[in-house]
């Protein structure tokens, strides 16, 4: 009995270490979750489940020893829990390296999502020296394992050739930054949209229409492929416009160019730093045309942006005066005969039937 009281004392002292450190540890998530490096709420969630395991690991460990246990069972207890510590070490240093791989792709893209293809290898690797060390500990001998897996390695890669092609088209395309997630590509198959993630097989794109496109990494990598977010976000669009060959071109210029203004500081999305550029280009059949260029922050924001322009630019020609005539088509007409516009000189005219 005797020996019970000390026993008793340790396991106690461990399962109350392990109450104590939750405590500390919830104090120390709170003021973790008000820093901005997202890193240390990482590390702290990760003790908050390996500390305690510890504690209580060190009470078994001390009540053991206290009590008059023979050596095969004092040995087998004392394997049991280290086993129990490297278990729970590994996964706990799984998800620390995951979430710091996470938190490193997403400072680093800069968006919301991150590239699950980084964080599913860290991982699985941790976990796998995680696996050896406890066979090791068990005294199972891993280099026979080892060999068996380097043999039995070459049949699975050469049975998995896609599957490791598009693992590669991954790392390659992440590694490169030719694309990250959260970039807006368009593919010349005509795939487009935002880059929600890039996996470990496929390439997850959500269309402005919210549909989710898989691509396999591989095919990604083969493909030509335009990303409107590389090497800059923001980029300029096109507006044809037009008006009639009687129009002052000095005041359609002047009058454009506030408008270009306007839209660019009041619109949500527009670059407000935008210099106004206007450029006429083309005597047209019936109109004067020419080329408004527009700054965008963002690839979808130029849908918004056009939509204003226009209404706004119309509404003030409007005001202005300016006509933007239709498409209009002159038909000369001769006794007996209607003469084509597009008929050259010396042409026989058409006979009226």
């Amino acid at each position: 009995m005797e020996h019970l009281l000390p026993a008793g004392i340790a396991l106690g002292a461990g399962l109350l270490g392990a109450f104590l450190l939750r405590l500390l540890l919830r104090w120390l998530a709170g003021h973790a979750g008000r820093t901005r490096w997202g890193g240390d709420d990482v590390i702290v969630a990760a003790l908050r489940t390996l500390a305690p395991w510890a504690a209580v690991a060190a009470g078994v460990a001390g009540a053991a020893a206290a009590l008059p246990l023979t050596r095969t069972v004092q040995h087998s207890v004392n394997q049991v829990l280290q086993v129990l510590l490297i278990f729970v070490a590994t996964v706990t240093a799984a998800r620390v390296v995951a979430g710091l791989v996470r938190t490193v792709t997403v400072s680093r893209s800069g968006v919301a999502g991150s590239a699950t293809i980084f964080v599913n290898i860290t991982r699985i690797l941790v976990l796998a020296i995680g696996f050896l060390v406890m066979l090791q500990t068990l005294g199972v001998s891993i280099a026979p394992m080892l060999t068996a897996l380097g043999v039995g390695g070459l049949a699975v890669a050469l049975a998995l050739q896609d599957t490791l092609a598009n693992l590669f088209a991954g790392i390659h395309i992440l590694a490169s930054k030719t694309v990250q997630p959260g970039d807006y590509i368009q593919l010349s198959s005509g795939e487009e949209g935002y880059v929600e993630d890039i996996n470990w097989r496929q390439t997850t794109v959500r269309e402005l229409s919210n549909n989710l496109v898989v691509i396999p990494n591989g095919q990604l990598a083969k493909s030509n492929m335009t990303n409107f977010m590389r090497p800059e976000q923001r980029l300029t669009v096109l507006v044809q416009v037009g008006v009639s060959y009687d129009s002052d071109l000095d005041h359609v210029e002047r009058v454009t160019t506030e408008v270009i203004a306007e839209v660019m500081t009041g619109v949500s999305g527009a670059v407000p730093e935008h210099e106004p550029a206007i450029r006429f280009h083309t005597f047209g059949d019936s109109r004067i045309g020419f080329t408004v260029i527009l700054g965008v922050g963002e690839f979808s924001d130029q849908y918004r942006i056009k939509h204003e322009f226009i209404k706004r630019l119309h509404r003030r020609y409007r005001a202005e005066g300016i006509r933007i005539p239709s498409p209009a088509r002159t038909v000369a007409l001769q006794q007996g005969a209607v003469v084509l516009p597009q008929q050259r000189a010396g042409e026989d005219a058409v006979p009226l039937v």
